[in-house]
């Protein structure tokens, strides 16, 4: 039975300025952590009024379960759900609005835009294969994470992958990354410049998913291929995935040190126009 309690606090406020223990999270119920098969783990994204969104506190807690079961011995593959109607709809635009407060706003942009890439490239580099079930919309940092993930079952009916940033005057750096890596470049590009939705079946034909299903045979078609890849040897299995990545993407960090400046950069320009924008208005 699911526990809700109040969030973490340190010092009175939530407890963003630290990571989180595995026996802090678990008293929380925003990522649910089960095990629905041997060898399996199942993290599901459990916070549908927001959708799921990336804030700093759900990064942390997403980062500690992948820490936490990459240690597991008995663990051999990871299938990352959601509950609600959307996967994952991308960066917490409230919490990015709040950091214009801050003083060192840039500063605070830029923690916010590498502790992304740090749980994204944890999710390339995890020991265990991951395969994301995507039975929502997955948008901005939200397909960024669908293409970090080594696979990905997408149901047929609900199913919808975006870059939208170019809709709000942003441009989406940070997935840019991992969609460029999944998807041939003319049809990130379109992606990445138009913001228009694409179907779990385009997604399919693009490289960006491995499958569309229908939404009742989502969460069982993603396990079957989970058991199937946790019955292979898991020596076999780690080391290939380590070294199927380190040929193809030497210079990923080297990309995504760059990618983290100009995403900081660009949210630190974007909060100053919309704030000129507002005084001109009124």
């Amino acid at each position: 039975m699911l526990r809700r309690l109040r969030p973490l606090t340190l010092n009175g406020c939530p407890a963003l300025s630290r990571g989180y223990s595995i026996s802090e999270v678990e008293k929380l119920d925003d990522v649910i952590l089960s095990y629905p098969a041997e060898g399996v783990a199942q993290l599901t994204l459990n916070n549908a009024k927001a959708r799921n969104s990336l804030s700093s506190h759900m990064m942390r807690v997403l980062q500690t379960y992948m820490d936490h079961v990459n240690q597991e011995r008995l663990v051999r593959v990871v299938i990352l759900s959601a509950n609600g109607p959307a996967f994952c709809a991308g960066h917490d635009l409230k919490e990015m609005r709040a950091l214009r407060e801050a003083e060192d706003r840039a500063g605070e942009y830029k923690r916010v835009f590498t502790q992304c890439s740090k749980l994204m490239q944890t999710v390339v580099m995890l020991s265990k294969p991951v395969i994301a079930q995507v039975e929502g919309i997955a948008t901005a940092a939200g397909a960024q994470l669908v293409a970090s993930c080594d696979m990905a079952i997408a149901c047929e009916e609900k199913a919808k992958f975006a870059t939208p940033g170019v809709n709000i005057g942003l441009f989406c750096s940070t997935p840019m990354v991992a969609l460029s890596r999944n998807v041939p470049r003319k049809h990130a590009m379109e992606m990445l410049l138009t913001g228009t939705p694409i179907t779990a079946k385009r997604a399919v034909d693009l490289g960006l998913a491995n499958r569309a299903v229908p939404a009742e045979r989502v969460g069982e078609e993603t396990l079957e291929i989970a058991k199937i890849v946790a019955s292979k040897s898991q020596a076999a299995v780690k080391y290939g995935k380590a070294a199927f990545y380190q040929q193809g993407s030497s210079k990923l960090l080297v990309v995504h040190s760059i990618v983290e400046t100009r995403s900081s950069y660009t949210s630190n320009n974007w909060i100053m126009i919309k704030l000129g924008e507002s005084c001109g208005s009124q």
